[in-house]
């Protein structure tokens, strides 16, 4: 006999439908209400509404997202894991993957057979974008419904454990995106239950979630749950928290650091290091700052402005949110200080934004950086890719440039190897004119970033989808195979010379020179050296040369010579 609540505070009835059988709710305090019964598949009818609705803690959609909810004991799989021990944040190099696009089949199963590409590149941790039941067979994830499940047509939640499992059995620890700062548009059922949104509060992407309102305590718990499932029932590492500055909170306590206290506990309890990673615009250092410290406790958060920094020095694009950083010297200050905007004029948001790193007391590791990712691809008109416009040289020094940083790295699937395939915006609504508003949304949404509509690709398109998908056989060029080995040898020098992964700010010195375009990058007994520039130019280095990403590069005893679009890593003479 199954025990099944819900939390409906509101209605003056609920009734169980199990497996076809009507049982009614008996009420219990706090709004909810519960019911015994032996059941495969389930939903609640609401008040007098015959229509049944999917339990808003539902572990399986069978059916999607409208349909009846189905039992999963996530105990029931057994664990093939106990000789994992996690692996820190800190030194850690992430893989940003999306399933239904980093294999042929789409699914966590076929995944699974790819992750030793991941172990031979060197990669500590795959970051795996929203997988939660969202509406349709394929979307990027971030219009999920019912947060507590796994979408079906990747595989649902046993699969799911099958991948986890699978990665920790290679020595890969997993990162989880989930997104609390709104619901999808389609199947997001739960107003009918409780006051689980905002009436009168709304985000980029629709009502915001009831976090500090009425009867909002229970909504709070819905949300922490729902990490302790993810780091318990599913073993994952980590979780990587999206766009929390959309998280409307007034509360003395915040909800970020309660699910930091949620994390921490569970952490002690299970013996191995559990984390949270925020997406925050917001450039608060408070963000990244333990509670004990007066922060949120949140342990890492994505850094853009590194991002944009190297985006507009590789490739000179300067349109909207990317204009503040048209400079060689604004490079500089993202690997010596972190953040660009730091109480400083962002031209695109028309205001003063940012605060200050305290750079003695913040690991350099609490940030995490890219020169590429899936909104830094997928937000851009075509989904295009860097490969689109850099050459091979420059493309290099991408990958130098941010696998030498100070920071913590993050690739994007199929970057190791300059896949050329897009990863566009793509959707599959079963709605026509909820997929028509979306496109219409998106064009709107970053109209500032001067696209044109003529070239925008219908998200509704199934070729849009299949479009983004990974080509594997990529692989078996030359210039992919160079592009690979260089990743490689990268990543294996982050575990081979210290400095690399040393997290200190306070021993990262910058010098360029902004019309000759070079910058070299001090870090203890490194020197790491690139020519942004299109001529050859010397510098006074000395040393050894570790890496270079141009063969040309010539070190003497009293100067380096980089030639055009080229770096080189050099361990100084003592």
């Amino acid at each position: 006999m199954t025990r099944f609540t819900v939390w409906a505070p509101d209605a003056d009835k609920m009734t169980l439908l199990a497996d076809g059988e009507k049982i009614p709710m008996k009420p219990e305090p706090e709004g909810w209400w519960a019911a015994e019964a032996e059941a495969t598949d389930y939903g609640y009818l609401i008040g007098d509404n015959t229509d049944p609705r999917p339990d808003p803690r539902s572990r399986r959609q069978p059916d999607g997202v409208h349909g009846l909810s189905r039992v999963y004991d996530p105990s029931s799989y057994e664990w093939q894991d106990s000789a994992w021990t996690g692996k820190q944040l800190a030194g850690a190099v992430i893989y940003e993957m999306h399933i239904g696009t980093y294999t042929p089949e789409g699914t966590l199963d076929s995944a699974i057979e790819k992750l030793d590409h991941l172990v031979d590149l060197g990669i500590t941790h795959v970051e795996v974008l929203p997988v939660n039941g969202f509406n349709g067979t394929h979307n990027w994830g971030y219009d999920g419904v019912l947060w507590y499940t796994v979408q079906e047509t990747y595989g649902g939640p046993e699969a799911y454990q099958r991948f986890v499992d699978a990665c920790h059995q290679r020595g890969l620890g997993v990162i989880q995106d989930v997104v609390y700062n709104h619901l999808g548009p389609s199947g997001n059922y739960l107003p009918e239950y409780g006051p689980y949104m905002h009436e009168s509060g709304s985000n980029t992407w629709g009502a915001s979630v009831n976090l500090d309102g009425e009867q909002s305590d229970t909504v709070r718990r819905y949300i922490l749950d729902n990490v302790k499932m993810w780091l318990h029932d599913y073993h994952v590492d980590g979780l990587r928290l999206d766009a929390v500055h959309a998280l409307v909170d007034h509360r003395a306590v915040h909800i970020l650091e309660e699910m930091s206290e949620e994390t921490a506990a569970l952490a002690a309890h299970v013996g191995r290091p559990l984390f949270l990673i925020a997406e925050s615009d917001m450039n608060d250092p408070r963000m990244i700052r333990p509670r004990e410290a007066n922060g949120t406790g949140i342990d890492a958060q994505w850094s853009d402005d590194f991002h944009h920094a190297l985006h507009v020095n590789l490739t000179g694009e300067t349109t909207g949110y990317y204009e503040d950083f048209d400079s060689v010297g604004a490079l500089a200050a993202v690997l010596e200080q972190g953040f660009f905007h730091a109480r400083t004029l962002s031209t695109f948001r028309g205001r003063t934004h940012g605060r200050p790193i305290d750079l003695e007391r913040t690991p350099a590791w609490r940030l995490v950086t890219f020169a590429q990712d899936h909104d830094q691809i997928g937000n851009r008109a075509t989904g295009d890719r860097l490969t689109a416009t850099l050459d091979e040289n420059h493309l290099a020094l991408a990958a130098l440039i941010m696998l030498t940083a100070p920071t913590t790295p993050m690739l994007f699937m199929g970057e190791e190897w300059g896949a050329k395939t897009p990863w566009q915006f793509f959707t599959s609504h079963p709605e026509k004119e909820l997929g028509e508003a979306t496109a219409k949304g998106r064009i709107s949404e970053f109209a500032k970033m001067g696209w044109d509509p003529d070239v925008v690709p219908d998200p509704q398109d199934p070729e849009t989808f299949t479009r983004s998908k990974l080509d594997w056989s990529e692989l078996d060029e030359d210039a992919h195979a160079r592009m690979l080995r260089l990743y490689t040898r990268l990543i294996a020098l982050r575990k081979e010379l210290p400095e690399l992964t040393d997290p200190r700010f306070t021993d990262v010195f910058v010098d360029f020179d902004e019309d000759a375009r070079w910058i070299v990058v001090h870090r203890s007994g490194l020197d790491i050296a690139i020519n942004l520039g299109d001529a050859d130019v010397t510098l006074p280095i000395t040393g050894e040369v570790v890496l270079a990403t141009d063969a040309a590069a010539d070190l003497t005893d009293a100067e380096l010579l980089l030639p055009a679009a080229s770096g080189a890593i050099i361990r100084r003479a003592v």
